[in-house]
């Protein structure tokens, strides 16, 4: 029939209904389109809309079995799995605090230009990623609540890691000129990817913490960090050693086109595969079943039902947010704890971003001061080890003494960094243990100060030594810090207490997202960023000497344990 209308109208004719048809739909397009900052949220399903809070009074019967890993306690091979990201994250965070620095100086960035450089990502870290978090806990998207932020903010590091290495060439490649002249856009192209990759591989933790906290059961917590932290650790070790190895000398090096892009695209492909690891080992319950607990819901595991309503009950309020308000007598009785209310709104994750209890604000504090002392170490140590052990100079000539004695530093720097992961690893097989022996704030309090006085002997005996045997001490301060502010988090929300009212708000409203205060707790480490990127440049330029950074390390450390001691643990 229409062929037939077509051969009637002729070529003018069908141009002409291809026309109108087009303008319908643009016409269409333009009354359905997003107008606001809102409706985009919405229609991307980050925000709930009138529709689907229509959609979710009578929600239908869903078949639960293929969510019935979240209500079961995990072995720790799934443990690995879900973990195996973290591991990625840090093949990449390896390669950049290893190699970032001496790329920037290289390309005729100064200390003092490139603290600037690592304040920019701190600046978009410190308010984007408690939004994100909050995006989080509000995303209504069918893959579930963390998967699509942890697969967004994974295509950022990838481009980090890709302009990173690349950029000096793209940025010849741009002006059309591959000898000597403006280095304005291989600065430009690197420091791009130095924002992208130092941003996004900070940020990418929050969703990737959240998602174990969130498929596994209560009791699965510590075992499941502990096993984050782990992987984290195995990532940076394998990631380090791989920035030890002298890949000029191989036939690989060469064929990547240098030492720094052959580390780079390892760890590039590393990254990818870690990632897709994690993403396709276990199903999010989307929100929208989280929310419908009027519904009874049966699966079926061990030939036996389920009543999942009851497991939602149970568990659904530590992942997905949390009530602190006096519990009901008659709830109690019944065996009916309250869950979130559906009218949570975005409004209200982003209000509990900046109003909230003491017990997060101590945490806040802690994971700042610990942030700054790691960062410390981190983005400046292979620099270190280069000037102040080796005696070598990052602008010196190619080929010159200095030259060569500062990159034999560098590598060296990469070795020690390796054994800070490994220790790292190590200490957090055992963490769980010496928690459960000694409580929480005794492993929390003594990690701190353990790395306090590491990084003050190695300042002092500034000797090679010195910098593989006391790395093993940042190791043991990362595992503390990577895994005691989220368990308390989990045991926060888990048990409902945060053991302290938030001013200014009642308690109907006191509604907090497990995602929002991972990510405001894990948002720290921006901040951290910032203020050291401000002041440390100016510190060695004063001190005269990059044994400055160490000192500081020292001392913030030590700040951290102070406050660590005024955290409010509860029964841990």
């Amino acid at each position: 029939m229409v062929e037939k209308l077509h051969e009637y109208q002729g070529p003018i004719g069908i141009l002409h209904t291809w026309r109108d048809s087009l303008r319908d739909k643009w016409e269409g397009w333009k009354e359905k389109r997003p107008r606001t900052l809102l409706e985009l949220l919405q229609s991307l399903g980050l925000a709930e809309s009138p529709e689907n809070q229509k959609e979710d009074e009578c929600p239908p019967e869903v078949d639960m079995e293929q969510y019935s890993h979240i209500f079961r306690k995990k072995t720790r091979s799934e443990l690995v799995r879900i973990s195996a990201a973290v591991m990625g994250i840090e093949f990449s965070y390896a390669a950049e605090t290893a190699f970032v620095s001496p790329t920037l100086l290289n390309i005729g960035v100064d200390h003092q230009h490139m603290s600037l450089v690592w304040a920019v990502s701190p600046c978009i870290g410190f308010f984007v990623t408690p939004i994100l978090g909050s995006l989080s806990d509000r995303c209504k998207l069918p893959l579930g609540r963390r998967r699509p932020f942890l697969i967004m903010l994974a295509c950022g590091v990838f481009l980090g890691l890709i302009l990173v290495p690349n950029g000096k060439l793209l940025g010849h490649w741009v002006e059309g000129d591959l000898g000597p002249g403006n280095n304005f856009w291989a600065i430009f192209f690197t420091v791009l990817g130095t924002v992208l990759l130092d941003f996004d591989a900070d940020a990418c933790q929050s969703p990737a913490r959240a998602y174990l906290l969130d498929i596994c059961v209560p009791e699965d917590h510590a075992k499941g960090l502990s096993t984050f932290t782990i992987m984290a650790g195995l990532g940076g070790c394998i990631g380090y050693l791989l920035g030890g190895i002298d890949w000029d000398s191989l036939k690989f090096g060469e064929l990547m086109g240098g030492h720094v892009r052959a580390v780079f695209t390892l760890v590039t492909f590393l990254f990818i595969g870690c990632v897709t690891y994690t993403i396709s080992s276990f199903k999010e319950m989307p929100l929208k079943l989280l929310q419908s607990n009027q519904t009874r819901i049966l699966i079926t595991a061990a030939d036996e039902d389920i009543d999942v309503e009851n497991k939602l009950t149970e568990y659904a309020p530590k992942s997905y947010g949390t009530l602190k308000d006096e519990v009901n007598e008659n709830e109690i009785e019944n065996n009916e704890p309250r869950l979130i209310p559906e009218h949570a709104t975005f409004g209200h994750y982003l209000k509990t971003i900046i109003v909230m209890p003491k017990s997060i604000k101590l945490l806040c504090l802690t994971n700042l001061f610990c942030w700054m002392a790691h960062v410390c170490y981190s983005l400046y140590f292979t620099d270190y080890v280069g000037e102040a052990v080796f005696g070598g100079d990052p602008t010196a000539l190619v080929g010159t003494e200095k030259k060569i004695l500062y990159e034999q530093g560098v590598r060296f720097g990469s070795v020690g960094m390796a054994m800070y992961s490994l220790s790292c690893a190590c200490y957090s097989s055992v963490i769980e243990r010496l928690i459960k022996r000694f409580g929480a704030k005794r492993v929390y309090v003594g990690g701190l100060l353990f790395y306090s006085t590491g990084m003050f002997l190695m300042a002092i005996t500034r000797h090679k030594f010195s910098v593989i045997f006391f790395s093993w001490a940042a190791g043991v301060m990362y595992s503390t810090m990577f895994t005691m502010p989220y368990l308390l988090i989990a045991h926060y929300h888990s048990t409902n207490t945060f053991a302290d009212n938030v001013c200014g708000q009642e308690p109907d409203d006191q509604i907090r997202g497990l995602g929002t205060d991972v990510a405001v707790v894990s948002s720290m480490v921006f901040v951290a960023q910032f203020i050291l990127s401000m002041c440390m440049g100016t510190i060695v330029s004063i001190s005269g000497t990059t044994s400055a950074v160490v000192y500081t390390a020292s001392f913030l450390a030590f700040c951290a344990s102070i406050v660590a001691s005024q955290i409010v643990y509860l029964d841990l």
